[in-house]
């Protein structure tokens, strides 16, 4: 019997479900060998502390259709102390495992691909989250279905937006890609979209918004990504001004294992919205829509894709690409070396998929 152990790491995204459904139902109907799945709880720390849960076909086979994550999930860190990756690694080899799972983001890839690197740990990794900004993968599960909220959140704020012939400032998650605001954006008609790939002026925001009213529409929709970069704005308590005026992070600011930048929800929608009313002297609200956008059953796309994803997993696991991670590339799903895709080490700087200007420059199609 081979056993093969599977966890889900990091923020939860509509489709880790389906995953691992995939790897589970798969793996039973490999002909030859017989594996047994075993999930650990919450992400690395499960590994770490030996808390898991049998994975059976039967118990799996309904799931897909559910959010969140059967497992749990958590943002640990294995490698901020070295004694939680020895902790890791033994119980790794005490359970006698012939294979790991790893679904998350870039945080939980990297934890995955150095216990590959450093202990030989069999880890195969499957990327997930919902900013979509995974390097070497189109598409990760869980943007689509994060979209899809962004955008019925929009159209359900445009009907309030137009009785008060207000502006609305709607906040969506990005720390440093703008996939969910640019694409939720466009689908709702947004009069503006604010993203961290292009820095602009809050005076070019308020223009666009003063424009739209001189047409003669009157309310405003204008989305921005938590990690937009918009100067002319005062985010506090995140950001403090140096010695020359110039609004900069704080080196107080908090941060979490991995060392990101932990965003409050609303600091930047609050700062667009009190300054686009002090420009433009039109009403306007604000509403980040934070953890609404991980929440929800996963829509279809994000079924299959999960899907597939956790099938290739276990071909990956049958076939022993270890040390390698499942990506969509075009219409295929394939397995690529996780090394490249993610950093060598924690103080490297991090290198995130970008939403490509041409995007962008589809958006401005429909400003002014």
């Amino acid at each position: 019997m081979k056993k093969v152990g599977i966890l889900t790491g990091g923020g939860d995204a509509p489709g880790l479900n389906a995953v691992i459904r995939g790897v589970v139902i798969r793996l039973a109907k490999e002909t030859g060998s017989e594996y047994c799945c075993i999930g650990f709880v919450d992400g690395w720390a499960g590994l770490r502390d030996d808390v898991t849960l049998p994975l059976e076909p039967g118990k799996v086979d309904q799931i897909l259709h559910e959010g969140g994550t059967i497992l749990g999930t958590s943002r640990t860190n294995l490698y901020k102390k070295p004694e939680d990756v020895e902790k890791a690694v033994a119980v790794y080899h005490k359970l006698e495992l012939d294979a790991l799972v790893a679904i998350g983001g870039d945080d939980t890839l990297e934890i995955g691909y150095y216990l590959f690197r450093d202990h030989s740990l069999k880890v195969i990794g499957v990327p997930k989250t919902i900013d979509n900004d995974v390097l070497g993968t189109d598409f990760t599960f869980g943007f689509w279905s994060s979209v899809e909220q962004a955008t019925k959140a929009i159209d359900a704020l445009r009907v309030t937006t137009m009785s008060h012939h207000r502006v609305m400032v709607v906040e969506c998650m990005g720390r440093h890609a703008g996939w969910i605001t640019a694409y939720a954006g466009l689908a709702s008609e947004a009069d503006y979209i604010a993203v961290p790939e292009k820095p602009v002026h809050i005076a070019e925001i308020a223009r666009e918004v003063k424009h739209a009213r001189s047409l003669g529409k009157l309310h405003s929709i204008v989305v921005v990504a938590e990690g937009a970069s918009i100067a002319g704005i005062e985010v506090k308590p995140r950001v403090v001004k140096d010695r020359n005026g110039h609004w900069v992070l704080s080196e107080k600011v908090e941060r979490d294992t991995f060392g990101n930048v932990v965003m409050k929800p609303g600091e930047v929608g609050e700062a667009v919205a009190s300054e686009l009313e002090k420009l433009t002297g039109f009403e306007t609200r604000v509403i980040a829509l934070g953890h609404l956008q991980r929440g929800g059953a996963p829509c279809a796309y994000d079924r299959i894709l999960g899907t597939r994803y956790g099938v290739q997993a276990a071909e990956a696991v049958v076939s022993g690409s270890f040390g390698h991670m499942v990506v969509l590339q075009g219409l295929r799903v394939e397995t690529v070396p996780m090394k490249g895709m993610v950093r060598e080490t924690q103080t490297e700087k991090k290198r995130y998929k970008l939403l490509p200007d041409s995007f962008m420059s589809l958006a401005e199609v429909f400003y002014g």
